[in-house]
């Protein structure tokens, strides 16, 4: 294949890659500001607290600009052959791309650390747990998590035996995620799909009997293959990228911009 050849391909390699991207960044974008301006259609949808979905609503807003940034600098960097875009281009991808392993060697070189401190912060969620009345937007959230993933407390039912709540107002209750089916007895409003507040009444064998750090390992047990799957696919699409991005700069008409001006 002749350079100039492998020259069209690449560019056309990277156009059609960025502006699948720019596409994707877009129909991000449009669905977190959907999801924002909407929570309390989802909330009642899916059963997730509204802080969860703001949550996720900014998340998926911030990646979609990010996403489109991107695929701009990419697809009219290759398209018109504009150095300076190309090179902002491979500055930012490597930029995330030494961003990501950089948090993957801290989450694994700090692995116990962050689980002292994510255990530390559940049981002062549970602590905090109002006996009455609705729960705070952490709560909500921690709810989720309990309905999600079939557990109660972070090491077990036990954590919710020493709480903070008033005597006589549903202290050392579970809460109403803990159990495996939703009951009528909650001490906040009906039930629903993501039931909330205290359940003093629970009966014990309708309580999830293991706890959320059991869960979170079984999940990670159960995806790991797929997690390892998608970041290794996503590093092998960033490297070939930053490849092709630095051919192109390096190879592209240095007097491109005279041609463009007649000159």
């Amino acid at each position: 294949m002749n350079p100039k050849s492998c020259l069209g391909f690449a560019k056309g390699f990277l156009f059609l890659f960025n502006l699948f991207f720019f596409a994707l960044g877009s129909l991000l974008l449009a669905f977190g500001l959907w999801v924002l301006f909407d929570r309390q259609s989802f909330a009642a949808v899916l059963g997730s607290p509204l802080y969860s979905l703001r949550v996720w609503s900014y998340a998926f807003s911030g990646v979609g600009i990010v996403t489109m940034l991107l695929g701009f600098l990419g697809c009219l960097g290759a398209l018109k052959e504009i150095k300076a875009m190309l090179l902002l281009y491979f500055g930012i991808l490597l930029l995330l791309f030494a961003a990501q392993i950089a948090v993957g060697v801290i989450v694994y070189t700090q692995r116990v650390t962050l689980a002292t401190k994510v255990a530390n912060y559940v049981q002062e969620l549970i602590q905090g747990y109002p006996a009455k009345g609705p729960p705070g937007d952490p709560h909500e959230s921690w709810d989720a998590v309990q309905q999600q993933l079939g557990c109660c407390g972070w090491n077990g039912p036990q954590d919710w035996n020493h709480t903070d709540g008033s005597p006589g107002d549903g202290d050392g209750a579970v809460a109403c995620s803990c159990l495996k089916a939703a009951a009528p007895n909650s001490t906040h409003g009906p039930p629903s799909a993501l039931p909330h507040g205290r359940c003093p009444t629970a009966a014990h064998q309708d309580i999830f009997p293991r706890g959320c750090v059991e869960g979170v390992q079984g999940w990670l047990a159960e995806n790991l293959v797929t997690v390892v799957g998608v970041c290794l696919g996503i590093g092998l699409l960033e490297l070939c990228l930053l490849m092709l991005s630095m051919f192109l700069v390096r190879n592209l008409d240095p007097d491109y911009e005279k041609m463009l001006r007649g000159q």
